[in-house]
């Protein structure tokens, strides 16, 4: 794949038009909090019959799996839909809010896809298709204030047995969308008196409103701010065996390493969103903006500048198409993979911005002039999904194991 099929531009083209009328008129509301960004997105699914597409779709592979036969290839979307279907939305919307796509993203790819992996046919009619078709908002638990980037290690949220349920405490932070999320995926250790780093991992499904289950207000954070997020604390909540998720061969440890698979690779489409809009702003102020009687396109630091991005944007575009043709070809990232996607282009996104906003110079610095947001949201590339210092362990890992 080398550019975009005709078929793929005409979505692009209408999901731009959706956002052009629905997201920008309301970008001040979702930077500053006022407007929570679901029925924004909604209403996209709705736009484009998204909705109806996930519901078909999971129906056909629940159908498949009572079956007994597999519920999908690795490649299959949770939701349903190509793969290009599924990208798309996803940089147009980063080129405007990519807070919307974090939203969209953990409660669909990780906390629905969490489901759709390890869940029985009840458990994901229950909570994975409300999620998938957008009725429900959901939230992936795992980080804690203490662990960081040692998420399994540093882990001291538990799950105690006490006859046919099991008490679940502790606490969660950076939670996207913790603070409205309905259907909470969240990761513990089951406490049996072992040494805590040696425990195993488990997964349950929780409901707002548990007793004992507290959600915080949206934290305050330098970017995203389209993207609710918040801590969570859990002071002996009871949960029964039917929201405890399967654990499988590797238990939940390999289940979220699946996910940091999926949402490090999607980090590539999110950061060439961002890349995109910051290219055009700045060609467009480089031909529009004049000093010393000439525009500023015409000196060579600024054009050093956009030759630069535009080097950048068709790298990143490169890692993207390389994905759709892993997908289609029902072939998944391996972690060392999609580490090395999202650590290239978490670093080109956020380098753009920021020579974005220095070409744009003073302007550049206010809220206005749209670089400044983009800047912000595109350093968040580099932390979450697992830092940069994280991705460079797992790459020369599996290098130096082969």
């Amino acid at each position: 794949m080398i550019e975009w099929s005709e078929e793929d531009l005409m979505i692009r083209d209408a999901v731009r038009g959706w956002i052009d009328a629905e997201v920008r008129p309301n970008l001040d509301a979702l930077e500053s909090g006022e407007l929570p960004p679901y029925d924004l997105l909604r209403s996209l699914y709705k736009t484009f019959g998204m909705d109806e597409m996930a519901r078909s779709s999971f129906q056909s592979r629940l159908a498949k799996e009572r079956e007994g036969g597999a519920a999908g290839s690795d490649g299959e979307r949770a939701g349903g839909g190509s793969a290009a279907m599924s990208m798309i939305p996803v940089i147009e919307l980063c080129k405007v809010a990519p807070g919307l796509v974090s939203a969209m993203g953990v409660g669909l790819g990780l906390a629905a896809g969490t489901i759709m992996k390890r869940g029985t046919p009840e458990q994901k009619e229950r909570w994975a298709l409300p999620l998938l078709t957008m009725e429900k908002v959901g939230a992936w638990a795992i980080t804690e204030p203490n662990s960081g980037s040692d998420a399994f290690g540093g882990m001291q949220a538990t799950a105690r047995k006490d006859g046919d349920e099991y008490v679940l405490n502790g606490s969660k932070t950076f939670i996207t969308n913790g603070p409205y999320a309905d259907t909470i995926v969240f990761y513990c250790k089951l406490d049996q008196g072992e040494d805590p780093r040696n425990r195993e991992i488990l997964t349950f499904v929780l409901d707002r409103g548990m007793p004992g289950l507290e959600q915080s207000k949206p934290l305050r954070k330098m970017g995203l701010h389209s993207s609710p997020t918040g801590e969570l604390f859990l002071n002996d909540v009871r949960a029964g065996a039917d929201r405890l998720l399967s654990s499988g061969a590797q238990g939940g440890k390999e289940s979220a390493r699946q996910n940091f698979v999926t949402e490090r690779a999607g980090v590539a489409a999110m950061a060439l969103g961002v890349i995109e809009e910051c290219l055009k702003l700045s060609v467009e102020y480089a031909k529009t903006r004049e000093l010393w009687g000439q525009r500023i396109g015409d000196f060579q630091l600024i054009q050093l500048k956009l030759a630069k991005m535009e080097v950048a944007r068709l790298n990143v575009q490169n890692l993207v198409f390389r994905h759709i043709e892993m997908q289609r070809a029902g072939r998944t990232p391996t972690l060392a993979e999609a580490s090395a996607m999202k650590l290239y282009a978490a670093q080109a996104a956020s380098e753009v911005a920021q020579e974005a906003v220095q070409l744009f110079g003073g302007n550049g610095y206010m809220s206005e002039y749209r670089v400044e947001q983009l800047a912000r949201d595109a350093k968040s590339f580099q932390i979450y999904a697992g830092t940069d210092e994280i991705q460079i362990t797992h790459i020369a890992r599996d290098l130096l194991s082969r």
